[in-house]
């Protein structure tokens, strides 16, 4: 409670503060920047030019090519980071396109290391997904169940290629039990010692991820994720995850989805002195766009309004498809 007693009305009018534009921005308690930023990209081997996502109007499957241009879009408006996704052309049981030293990925960061160097962070989705002919995040069992300690050799192998070929920052996000410890130990034995890994930690079994799906071409081929990815009605387990990366050796860790975990990210924000992440997936973005198209509401606000709350529920980086686009918009005005 505040030492203070309000004095109440007439004396006390909140509302001197919110008069005129000028006076808001001068009074405003949470704030974005360009650099709190992250752009996720997805880049496809084999295409000739980017192809639109039907379900995330503005995002594409990108080429090398136009890869290294959004990059360079993204990095002159102080976007301070971009995360890749893959789609390579050819798929198999165990995703052996993820740590191929010329998988689609790797060959990308190493065009963007080459562009950019230091003028951003490079970061890279580190998962089987996007890889796997059945479309799950890991290794199966004969019976067709993800195995675990079988998967965490596979993520091994692919932190040490991210790292190889430029990433500085690895984004486990597949779930799996112990992955952080067996990604630090991969790296650290590769000499990738100052190669940073942010914790997909907190990562809801959620139907906002649909549009994603599309973009990344990793639907399950049976079944879902619930057996891996948390149960949307449980809190409690969102930090005994964070804790448990923390221990492995996480340098950040990840609210995913951002918009309708709020009440998660507070609570991690809370609890740890790491950067915390919020990731604005892909069905939060297609929401926005779909109201916008129908006239329902005003695209422009809506798109601020949901970035200013995950900075104000605690997230210091936000992953969002708009990066671009706001931080141009954030270094207008």
């Amino acid at each position: 409670m505040s030492r203070y007693a309000d004095a109440g009305f007439p004396q006390a009018r909140p509302r001197r503060l919110r008069r005129t534009p000028a006076m808001r921005r001068l009074v405003a308690q949470t704030r974005l920047d360009p650099a709190e930023l992250i752009l996720p990209m997805f880049v496809k081997e084999g295409i000739g030019e980017p192809q639109p996502v039907p379900s995330m109007p503005g995002v594409v499957q990108h080429t090398r090519d136009s890869l290294r241009k959004a990059a360079h879009e993204a990095t002159a408006a102080g976007v301070g980071g971009l995360i890749l996704f893959g789609i390579p052309q050819a798929k198999d049981e165990r995703g052996s396109a993820a740590d191929d030293p010329d998988g689609i990925v790797q060959q990308a960061l190493r065009d963007l290391t080459a562009d950019l160097g230091d003028a951003t962070v490079l970061m890279a989705d580190l998962c089987l997904d996007e890889y796997t002919s059945h479309g799950h995040c890991g290794v199966l069992t004969p019976g067709g169940e993800v195995d675990n300690d079988a998967t965490l050799e596979r993520y091994a192998s692919i932190a040490v290629a991210q790292a190889d070929a430029g990433a500085q920052v690895v984004g486990p996000s597949g779930m799996m039990d112990g992955q952080v410890a067996a990604i630090r130990r991969a790296l650290d034995g590769a000499g990738h010692t100052e190669t940073a890994v942010l914790a997909y930690s907190v990562k809801y079994s959620s139907a906002f991820y649909g549009p994603f799906r599309e973009a990344a071409e990793c639907a399950p081929r049976f079944g879902d994720r619930s057996s891996y990815q948390q149960d949307p009605a449980n809190a409690g387990e969102a930090l005994r995850e964070v804790r448990l990366d923390l221990a492995e050796g996480a340098d950040m860790v990840m609210v995913k989805p951002g918009l309708a975990y709020l009440d998660i990210v507070r609570r991690v924000a809370d609890e740890v002195d790491v950067p915390v992440a919020a990731y604005q997936v892909s069905g939060e973005y297609a929401m926005v766009e779909a109201a916008a198209a129908n006239g329902w509401l005003d695209r422009d606000r809506a798109i601020m309004e949901t970035l200013i709350s995950f900075r104000r529920a605690g997230a210091q980086l936000i992953l969002t498809y708009w990066a671009t686009e706001v931080a141009r918009r954030l270094s207008e005005s």
